[in-house]
Parts: structure tokens; C-alpha cells; sequence
């Protein structure tokens, strides 16, 4: 099976796969690394990362298909990618799929939220008219090259309009062709349980570190019917925390060894980058 083919049959068996998100190619190839199947390229990760900024629509369709892009070239794993609101209207939707499959993405998300979108964890959001996304459901359908590429449809309609409006909103999505389902920010663990219920095409549950809806296991997920478990920024909340660990340390202690509870060793990071491989194409074509 091809990377798109594989994230299919993940979400179709319905086991709760975890799906860790990557801000760079870097973390990419730890994810990877660590034997996850799937791997999640974070919007929120992007512009935090990147920019300094927060997840409130600072980034733009090249942006993340420039780090799509990156990602694919590092790693084999199937991407699902963040696409936001699909950067406008219909048509920008439609242009986006296209952009974002030549990158390399095997499914493309797309969100219900009002332009500027933010963070589906933070306060103040609000929802398009739930045939505006239709549109764009259909239109990110339609400009598929490769029929096995997913469209996956987000609402954040359970913040506005409450639990049962999202169900609702989330089943018109799946009518208009949506391949996978992601009902954000639900608050209520009853909530978590009655999805797989009441919608019959493979979900995604977001897990937020922080954030509104109530941590569950992976373990608990699958049992219940989701198909992946999203954790978009645990590496890179684990990225910051590491880094003030160390700074604080070399700031205090006016040195760093190679101590491995501290720091990556020197070696490690060169194995994650792939050092070995371009030795051995260097010898092969340089001599």
C-alpha cells in the first residue's frame, strides 16, 4: 500500500492509533524514529515554531507547504496536514488540496471556523454557515488528483453551538464526501464516548495537553471506535521544555556536558539527520 492507502486502513481499523504532530523535518524523523505510523503536520506547531506566534491564522498555504514539503523528503510515514480554513473561500480550498498533495500530503484537514481561525482550544471562536463548508468539502473532493487522497473535516461548532450541532454538522460534512471526521474541543468525557455512536465514518480525537477536552488513553479511543488519536504539539511542548531545562542550567551552571538525561548526545543528533547515509553518498560519489 502507498502512505495514503496505510492511513486509510489505520483510521478504517478503528484502534486508536496515536498520530504525534511535527513542526519541522527534524521532529518528523522523530516521530519516525520512535516507530509511530502515522504523522500529523501542526499548523499550530508551524506558527509557533516558526513565527513566535500564536495559532491565530498567522500562517499561509506556502508556508505549510513548504514544511509538507520538507517533511515528505524526511520521512515515509503517511501526513495527515493541517490546511486550516483552507486559506478563504471554495475556490482558495480548492487551490490549497492541489498545493498541498503536490507536497506530499495523504490528507488534507479542513476547519469549519470563521477567517481568522485560532486555535480550537482557545476562547472566542466562531463558525461559518455549516453550507459555506460544504463547499469547501466539495471542492477540496473535486481537486483531488489522486482518489486515494483523504479530505478530513473538522468542526468547532461544539464550542458555538453546543454538542449536538457539531454531531449534526460533522454528519452533512461526511454526506458531502469527507473521508475522516474531527469533532474538536468537546469538554465533556460522556461526550467523547457518544461520537463513535452517533457518526459512522472514521474520527480523529484530538488529545490537547492543557487544552478542553478531558485526556483519555489511546487504549480507552480505540476501544470506543476512534480511529487515530491526535497529539498535534506534545513534541513540541516537550521541545520547550527541554530547552528552558538546558538553558536554565547553562545560564546557572556557565556550562553543559553530554549528560543524555540533559542533552541529546552529539552522535544521536547526527544519526537522526541521517549523517551515515550522506557519508556513504559522499564516498559513493565524490571518492
Amino acid at each position: 500500500m502507498n502512505t495514503k492507502q496505510q492511513l486509510k486502513a489505520l483510521a478504517h481499523a478503528r484502534r486508536g492509533v496515536i498520530v504525534p504532530g511535527a513542526f519541522n523535518a527534524l521532529s518528523a524523523r522523530v516521530v519516525a524514529d520512535l516507530g509511530f505510523e502515522a504523522l500529523y503536520v501542526t499548523g499550530a506547531g508551524v506558527t509557533n515554531m516558526w513565527f513566535g506566534l500564536p495559532d491565530q491564522a498567522f500562517m499561509g498555504l506556502t508556508d505549510i507547504a513548504d514544511h509538507t514539503a520538507r517533511i515528505r523528503d524526511a520521512v515515509d510515514l503517511p501526513l495527515i496536514v493541517d490546511a486550516d480554513t483552507g486559506f478563504g473561500n471554495a475556490l482558495n480550498t480548492y487551490h490549497a488540496v492541489r498545493t498541498l498533495e503536490r507536497a506530499g500530503a495523504d490528507c488534507i484537514q479542513l476547519e469549519d471556523q470563521v477567517s481568522p481561525k485560532r486555535c480550537g482550544h482557545f476562547a472566542g471562536k466562531d463558525v461559518v454557515e455549516a453550507s459555506e463548508m460544504i463547499g469547501k468539502i466539495k471542492a477540496a473532493c473535486d481537486a483531488r488528483r489522486d482518489k486515494d487522497l483523504l479530505i478530513m473535516a473538522r468542526t468547532d461548532a461544539a464550542a458555538v453551538h453546543g454538542f449536538n450541532a457539531a454531531v449534526e454538522r460533522a454528519q452533512a460534512y461526511a454526506e458531502a464526501g469527507a473521508d475522516l471526521l474531527f469533532v474538536e474541543a468537546v469538554t465533556e468525557l460522556e461526550h467523547v464516548r457518544a461520537l463513535p455512536q452517533r457518526l459512522g465514518t472514521p474520527q480523529l480525537m484530538n488529545m490537547v495537553i492543557g487544552g478542553k477536552t478531558p485526556i483519555t488513553s489511546a487504549q480507552e479511543l480505540g476501544q470506543l471506535g476512534y480511529g487515530l488519536v491526535l497529539y498535534a504539539n506534545a513534541a513540541l511542548q516537550g521541545a520547550l521544555a527541554g530547552m528552558q531545562r538546558t538553558l536554565t542550567q547553562l545560564r546557572e551552571m556557565q556550562r553543559i556536558d553530554e549528560d543524555p538525561a540533559l542533552v541529546t548526545p552529539f552522535a544521536e543528533r547526527q544519526r537522526l539527520v541521517g549523517k551515515g547515509v550522506w557519508d556513504g553518498l559522499e564516498k559513493k560519489y565524490v571518492g
